[in-house]
Formats: C-alpha cells, sequence, structure tokens
C-alpha cells in the first residue's frame, strides 16, 4: 500500500514506460494528442476479462470516433499475455487490436492506485481512466474483480466529457449523445441567451434544458 498513489480528478496522469502486447510503450508520447482509457484486468485467463477484452476490441472503432485510444494492464508478465490472445479471439469472436500492459512489477499499477489490498494485495482491481489530450485524469471507476465493466458507459462519459469541455452545458441522468443538455448555473440568462437563441425550458432558474449543442 505505501508505494500506491492517490490520483484523483484534474491530476496529470503519471507518465511511465513499461512494456506490453505492441512492444515497449512511453504512455504520454503513446498518447500524443488523443483521448485514452487506461483499463486495468485481476488476472489473465480469467472468465470476466476474457469477456472484456473482446468487447473492448469490437468497440474500438466507436473509441477511434471520439478520438481515443484503448490500452488495457494486468500484472502478469508478457507472455502470459501473448498466450491469452489466443483464447480472447477463439471464444469471443474478435482479435485483440489494442496494446496490453505487462505490469510484473507492479510499476504502473502502484503509479495509479489499482491494487486495493483489502480486496486482493496481488491483483489490480477493474480501475478505468479517462484521460484527456493535455494528460489530466478526467474519469475514474473502480468495479470489483467480479464484475464486468459496461463499456457503452464510458463511451458515453467520454461523449459527456467531450461536449462539455466545449459547451456550457452539462449533462442529465442517462443522457446520450443526441438528448437534451442542461445549461451550467454559472451562466447567467443573459449569458445563456447569445449562446442558446433557440431558448431553452426553465423548469427552475437553476434548471434549464436545452437541445443538444453541436459537440465539433
Amino acid at each position: 500500500m505505501s508505494g500506491q498513489t492517490t490520483l484523483r480528478l484534474g491530476d496529470t496522469a503519471p507518465d511511465f514506460t513499461q512494456e506490453s502486447t505492441e512492444g515497449s510503450i512511453n504512455f504520454h508520447q503513446w498518447i500524443g494528442d488523443n483521448w485514452c482509457v487506461l483499463f486495468s484486468h485481476p488476472k489473465d485467463f480469467t472468465p470476466v476479462c476474457t469477456t472484456e477484452l473482446g468487447e473492448v476490441a469490437r468497440l474500438k472503432p466507436e473509441f477511434e470516433k471520439r478520438h481515443c485510444k484503448v490500452i488495457g494492464l494486468s500484472v502478469d508478465p508478457l507472455e502470459d499475455h501473448l498466450s491469452w490472445l489466443g483464447d480472447i479471439e477463439a471464444t469471443q469472436g474478435q482479435r485483440l487490436n489494442f496494446p496490453l500492459l505487462a505490469d510484473r512489477d507492479r510499476k504502473v499499477s502502484d503509479l495509479y492506485g489499482m491494487i486495493h489490498p483489502n480486496a486482493s494485495d496481488t491483483l489490480t482491481v477493474r480501475t478505468v481512466f479517462v484521460i484527456d489530450p493535455d494528460k489530466k485524469i478526467r474519469l475514474m471507476i473502480t468495479y470489483p474483480a467480479s464484475t464486468g465493466r459496461n463499456f457503452e458507459e464510458i463511451l458515453r462519459a467520454i461523449d459527456s466529457l467531450q461536449l462539455t469541455d466545449k459547451h456550457k452545458v452539462a449533462t442529465p441522468v442517462n443522457w446520450k449523445a443526441g438528448d437534451k443538455c442542461i445549461i451550467v448555473p454559472s451562466l447567467s440568462n443573459e449569458e445563456a441567451a447569445k449562446l442558446f437563441p433557440d431558448g431553452w425550458d426553465e423548469q427552475r432558474p437553476y434548471l434549464r434544458v436545452v437541445e443538444q449543442p453541436e459537440k465539433t
């Protein structure tokens, strides 16, 4: 526990160099000017992880539409990762098409606080970090080892982050791309009128519902 870093939203994602199924990766250089999803797996050759990696590989075109790279991690050695790839393709019908970090020395796991000793002192939990092109951590989700993640939700969250970065809106409960949004409370009606000339539905002074602006 002592070697782990406590990360918060808005922190710079720690840089590292580590081996992967696609060669040595210098993290910040690899991200470039893209968004990034970094997500950890408890262990190779485990059932839930196998389904997750297949799903992320299947969804890679959706991440690419959002200018977002994906990269996985587990604390198993590279040779285990490479052996596992055949099982993923055979059972999920999808070849792995993104790098999987081999964090045998736990360097990255400790930097990102991915090992929770009260859950397991040897395995990483199912952590997700969404990192923006400025290398800032914008979202963190942590699941227990037994619960597979919903990567459609992670795509939805990226849509929200990218939209709200560009416009003075927030996204309400269960929002999906194309749904109505909420004008941020810090914006006065006078300021809002300039940005949203078609008007809005003022359900309360602090709850002003507006059509989604164009993301780009």
